[in-house]
């Protein structure tokens, strides 16, 4: 990665030319108290401005008390004002469907799904884009939700590793709090995003690294699980299936 400002810079102007060319009024984010919508909502208040960035905080009712801490201390830091939306009356809702199946893993994508319908409305609301949180090291082993944390009109970080996110956190300030609490995604109680992918996000990091100097040809065993992840996230990365127009 070039010096973490001259990233910050590149990520800014490419955020500033996607809203001009958009024609659209500012940038909605999802910030949900973790290191990626932290950095994405520094980069997007850097680029534009506070006043053009609206943070939408949707916890459910298995959302840990410390993410409402951090969210508020991001709020601090960067002098934005940030919603708070619960989602939990929602998903209640979802609960009187007839057959319908809890299960971790259905919950976890359809709590993924109600959140970008709420940041969409706010961004069809306000005549805004939709900025997208993803990270590299999580894109290629499709660890997303479909039409979810995978969804929006512009994904500024997509191209750096989870250890490159860490390091520009860092540089442009981000309270500590943040960037030092174990990466989760919330979906249910004491789920952590290493424990539920099965690695540290260190060993992942240096698997991509050396499989981008070896053709993708992995070279040892936790390579082979990130290609193998890779393989089986492909549906998630392109454009949908469809037949060619006659």
């Amino acid at each position: 990665m070039t010096s973490g400002l001259d990233t910050a810079d590149t990520i800014c102007d490419f955020l500033r030319e996607t809203l001009n060319n958009a024609g659209a009024s500012g940038y909605v984010i999802g910030i949900s108290g973790g290191v990626d919508s932290a950095l994405v909502a520094a980069l997007c208040c850097r680029a534009v401005g506070v006043s053009r960035v609206t943070g939408v905080f949707l916890p459910s009712d298995v959302t840990p008390a410390q993410d409402a801490s951090d969210v508020a201390a991001l709020a601090g830091f960067l002098s934005m004002k940030i919603d708070t939306v619960p989602i939990g009356p929602l998903i209640d809702q979802y609960r009187k469907l007839a057959d319908f199946l809890e299960t971790p893993y259905l919950l976890g994508n359809l709590m993924a799904r109600t959140r970008m319908t709420l940041l969409y409305y706010h961004a069809n609301r306000s005549s805004s884009l939709v900025c997208g949180t993803s990270n590299r090291t999580e894109y290629l082993l499709g660890y997303c939700t479909k039409h979810g944390d995978n969804a929006a009109d512009v994904q500024p970080i997509i191209h750096l590793l989870k250890s490159e996110i860490w390091e520009l956190a860092r540089i442009l300030g981000v309270p500590s709090s943040i960037i030092s609490r174990p990466p989760s995604a919330g979906l249910w109680s004491g789920q952590t995003d290493e424990g539920e992918i099965g690695l540290a996000y260190a060993d992942i990091d240096s698997a991509i690294r050396s499989l981008d100097r070896n053709g993708w040809i992995p070279k040892n065993d936790t390579e082979e699980k990130v290609v193998s992840r890779n393989c089986s996230a492909r549906h998630k990365q392109g454009p949908v299936p469809c037949l060619p127009v006659r």
